[in-house]
């Protein structure tokens, strides 16, 4: 029992002198908010042990290095009055408030050797954090007023981001609601998807409805939206357009075959023989009985009903403004209908389990070739779909 104890103690001992060096590392790097972050962590049970007095000091240091580095920074981004700063300060205050508020709920901290307090020098940033808040929102606000003069979608979505910003640090401010919703709007890209039939044979309606209904894709994303019907007042940036090329379909086949299966069963005992034909007995005299293998065969009369249907396409990218091909996809899709149906001859034992569903069935109609092409467009589909996700129109 003292042993495992012991052993118990030692574990601690080393699992804590590794944290006190991980926390050391941590400062001498300049990680400070690391180091305070690791020995806080550690300190909030049982902080008046002797064997916590080591975070507590590097806690008082990490303290005082942070807020020195985040003072003197603040004072070199005033000093160069660059509106480009004015977010890195508003983010620094507050994080020097956050620190504070991270430390409070475990002090006090005491020092046993020097008999005192560990010192951490707070102060109220309230003023500052809301000024620099308050520069930072005017910043946004009139940055994003220039950009959007630019009648450019890209440069909306950039005006969109830092409104988007400035609403959370800033609720409410202005008409910045109503600005994200104006550079939204001009900054989405429209794209008309659409189908275009260069073969000989008719597409089923269902089949182009379900490739134009891009709203079942899930494809709609934060700046692109896509529309199978044109719509008045949209002025569309793209086209998407599947252009079918080929759409092959076999004929109906039956194709027959007749083969044999054959197995060895056990069908009960016989005297074991010896090499003169006469029966072996054990050492009482009884004779001895094995297994009497019989073979049994099958003749399998197999028919297999086959019909195929493939759709060759091409996906094009288009750029509505300059009427240019942006890329292009090939793509093809198959669709294979196969049915089995047999009978045997013989033992049904020496067929494969695997093939006994197979017996007792008739021939099935064939699947219409509307049926054929439409059942390969679901493939098409889900190929389509990985296309539109993995190749956006801007990149």
């Amino acid at each position: 029992m003292k042993k495992t104890i012991t052993l118990i103690l030692l574990i601690g001992f080393l699992v804590g002198c590794s944290g006190v060096k991980q926390t050391q590392t941590m400062l001498s790097d300049g990680n400070y908010d690391g180091a305070i972050g690791k020995s806080v962590e550690n300190l909030r049970s049982n902080k008046t042990s002797k064997g916590k007095q080591d975070y507590v000091y590097l806690l008082e240091e990490a303290f005082a290095k942070a807020k020195q580095r985040d003072l003197e920074a603040i004072a070199m981004w005033e000093k160069e009055a660059n509106p480009s700063n004015l977010e890195k300060i508003f983010n620094t205050y507050t994080q020097l408030h956050n620190r504070q508020e991270r430390i409070k709920p475990i002090l006090p901290l005491y020092l046993i050797k020097e008999g005192r307090n560990a010192i951490f020098p707070f102060e109220d940033y309230s003023t500052q954090i809301v000024n620099a808040k308050n520069k930072l929102s005017l910043y946004l606000y009139d940055n994003s007023k220039k950009l959007m003069k630019v009648n450019d979608k890209l440069t909306f979505r950039r005006a969109f981001d830092d409104l988007e910003y400035l609403n959370q640090i800033n609720p409410d401010y202005k008409d910045v609601k109503q600005l994200m919703v104006e550079c939204h709007n001009k900054g989405t890209d429209f794209v008309h998807v659409y189908t275009r039939n260069e073969t000989n044979m008719v597409i089923p309606v269902r089949l182009e409805n379900d490739l134009l209904d891009i709203s079942t894709f899930g494809l709609n994303d934060k700046w692109t939206v896509y529309h199978n019907n044109k719509q008045k007042e949209i002025k569309y940036d793209f086209a998407l357009l599947v252009n079918f090329r080929q759409i092959a379909v076999s004929p109906e086949q039956i194709k027959e075959r007749e083969f044999i299966k054959e197995k060895q069963i056990t069908d009960g005992k016989k005297p074991l023989l010896d090499q003169n034909g006469n029966q072996v007995k054990d050492e009482k005299g009884n004779v001895i009985m094995v297994d009497n293998l019989k073979t049994i065969r099958a003749t399998i009369y197999e028919s297999k009903q086959f019909k195929a249907c493939q759709i060759t396409a091409k996906i094009d990218y288009l750029d509505l403004k300059t009427n240019q091909l942006i890329d292009a996809f090939p793509v093809t899709s198959e669709y294979v209908f196969e049915y089995i149906f047999a009978n045997f001859n013989g033992d049904r034992r020496a067929c494969d389990d695997n093939y006994m569903p197979y017996f007792g069935r008739r021939a099935v109609p064939f699947p219409s070739t509307e049926q054929m092409i439409y059942d390969s467009g679901e493939d098409l589909k889900a190929k389509l779909k990985n296309i539109i996700t993995r190749n956006k129109f801007r990149r």
